[in-house]
């Protein structure tokens, strides 16, 4: 016997799932003339039970799972995740991928919503032997036989009752958070477009304004440095190949690149100037990945874009392939490379981190974009500023090329960005002073995170104290919870109504092959020729045939067929889902 069996308060039963819900709601069909809301995995927040969303049900292209004001939507994909959802207020179809629990005599639903998020039933659901295939998923029978300690109803409700007690407050708390990390994305953002518009070293340059050149004195110096920097790099490549230049006419080749810029800043100082983020460094893709360079004598690492995040290089699953001599000496990575994403999701492609040595002796692939700075001219510390900000603001999403659900940032878009530049002194004092606030921000944000980690580990602490009978204290007027579920069964036994003896035909035959979750759609069968109140009438009314009828309210055809006449009673859950979706008062049903 466990513990939690050992010390049951008193009036408490040790039950499992599988005792409390046979079976869960069913599926319906994608229906494009439904006017349900949507809920998907997606629309559920984890661990809170918040609901951020819903979209359509009418624009989904497969089935889903119909649910009913009250009903506890399970995310049973990646149970790690926690998502549970109590839906009270209005009907619709979720996603396929949770689990729908319908409302219990034996449980209160907003009691039942705690139990699958407290953490020894999450531990479970995520647990390796518990979930299949390589998206772990949970299915309703390993659920079903989930173990936990039921209250008697009356108590059922006192605990609820002083849990959402002490989680309004854990709420406010919790969204006091969510402002300020939110007000602290905002102060970055604001940090990083102070730096790239000469807004951070105001004063500095006022202090040094009789010193500071013209932006048109630096762009010439730049495009001399450039141009210097590329006649140099020419003559050691025609040495390599034992060339000697006969004349100056090799140096026609030189284009300075002075094209159209690829998007507009906001107005910079007079000593600054903007020019394309070629003319301040190399940009160049990596190497394309082929079976062919899978196997070979010069096996070396190289970086993807499953290693490049914002600022930080992860080194945890770092792949090789063959590069031959020539290729290392063009892609191998030295330090201050700038890599940023190439192909992303639209909001993270062009995500930019500097490679510091991390991987000695590594390349690159063509989902990464290397920026390499021109000495003297950009500050390689300054340039990841300018390339952070470009990210949040919007700037390489607007000139990336969507395919499918991947954004491409492009080499030669990226190179065609207005890039703004000041001198190599105040590029440095702007790195500097960004460093600084940097760290601010990065030990504020620790800290919310910190308190958000605590407020969590509270809402487990007070749902464990739940569970365990130290919450509320116990009333012995309360109907003991194995009393409630005894008489449950005994009334189920009373009520139910054996269907009426036939032969058991092909169709019937599949009918007792369907599963547990399938025939719980059936309805008891009434006496022969029970009177109905109108439902043919009511459903003509609305303009519905029985097979829209049933489509909207998730039952088979002839169930509706059978309640017009009278072969099938209509229970007071299908009279309220029909009243919905004809738009009448369900006490029109006789039920």
């Amino acid at each position: 016997m466990s513990d939690s069996q050992q010390h049951l308060p008193p009036g408490w039963a040790h039950v499992n799932v599988g005792e409390i819900f046979q079976e869960l709601r069913g599926k319906v069909p994608a229906d494009s003339a439904s006017l349900l809301p949507f809920i998907g995995m997606d629309h559920v927040e984890s661990d809170t039970m918040r609901l951020t969303g819903k979209g359509r049900f009418s624009e989904m292209k497969s089935a889903g799972a119909k649910f009913y004001p009250g009903d506890i939507l399970y995310g049973r994909l990646r149970p790690y995740l926690n998502k549970v959802s109590l839906h009270a207020e209005f009907e619709g179809v979720s996603s396929a991928e949770f689990l729908v629990f319908p409302q219990s005599r034996a449980i209160r639903n907003d009691f039942f919503k705690y139990i699958l998020t407290e953490r020894s039933f999450v531990n479970f659901s995520s647990h390796p032997d518990n979930v299949t295939g390589d998206r772990p998923r949970i299915d309703f029978d390993t659920i079903a036989k989930y173990q936990f300690n039921l209250p008697p109803c009356q108590e059922q409700g006192r605990i609820v009752s002083k849990i959402e007690e002490l989680f309004s407050d854990l709420d406010k708390g919790e969204e006091s958070l969510r402002q300020a990390q939110a007000q602290l994305k905002r102060y970055r953002q604001s940090a990083l477009k102070a730096a790239v518009t000469g807004e951070l070293t105001r004063d500095w340059r006022e202090q040094n304004k009789d010193r500071l050149e013209t932006g048109d004195a630096l762009l010439k110096r730049i495009l001399k440095a450039r141009r210097e920097a590329w006649e140099k790099a020419e003559l050691e490549k025609m040495r390599a190949k034992g060339v000697k230049p006969k004349d100056d006419s090799w140096k026609k080749k030189y284009c300075a690149d002075l094209m159209p810029l690829n998007n507009k800043l906001s107005c910079i100082p007079s000593s600054w100037v903007k020019v394309r983020i070629d003319i301040t460094g190399g940009v160049q893709l990596g190497r394309q990945r082929s079976p062919k360079h899978h196997h070979g004598p010069n096996m070396r690492p190289y970086l993807r874009v499953a290693n490049v995040f914002e600022e930080h290089i992860d080194v945890s699953d770092v792949m090789e392939m063959n590069f031959t001599e020539d290729e290392f000496v063009e892609y191998r990575l030295t330090p201050g490379d700038i890599l940023l994403n190439e192909g992303q999701s639209a909001d993270l492609v062009g995500r930019p981190a500097m490679y510091r040595g991390e991987v000695s002796g590594c390349c690159f692939t063509n989902t990464l974009v290397r920026y390499k700075n021109f000495p003297g001219v950009v500050d390689k510390k300054y340039a990841l500023i300018v390339f952070l900000y470009f990210m949040h603001s919007g700037a390489f999403k607007k000139i990336a090329k969507i395919t499918t659900n991947i954004a491409h940032l492009g080499a030669g878009r990226f190179s065609e960005l207005a890039f703004p530049l000041p001198s190599i002194e105040e590029q440095i004092l702007i790195a500097e002073k960004f460093h600084v606030l940097k760290q601010s921000i990065n030990e504020t944000a620790d800290m919310l995170k910190g308190q958000r980690k605590k407020m969590k580990a509270l809402r487990q602490s007070i749902l464990k104290s739940a569970f365990s009978g130290t919450l509320v204290p116990q009333d012995p007027n309360d109907e003991p919870a194995s009393k409630m579920l005894k008489r449950i069964a005994a009334e189920k036994t009373t009520s139910a109504t054996p269907l009426p003896a036939r032969r058991a035909g092909p169709r019937q035959k599949r009918r007792e092959a369907q599963p547990a979750a399938k025939q719980a759609e059936l309805l008891p069968v009434s006496h022969p020729k029970q009177n109905v109140a109108g439902l043919a009438q009511l459903r003509k009314a609305a303009g519905m045939s029985q097979a829209k009828l049933a489509k909207a309210i998730g039952l088979n055809q002839a169930y509706i067929s059978q309640m017009e006449t009278g072969k099938r009673v209509i229970s007071k859950e299908i009279a309220e889902a029909m009243s919905r979706a004809l738009d009448v008062d369900p006490t029109l049903f006789a039920v």
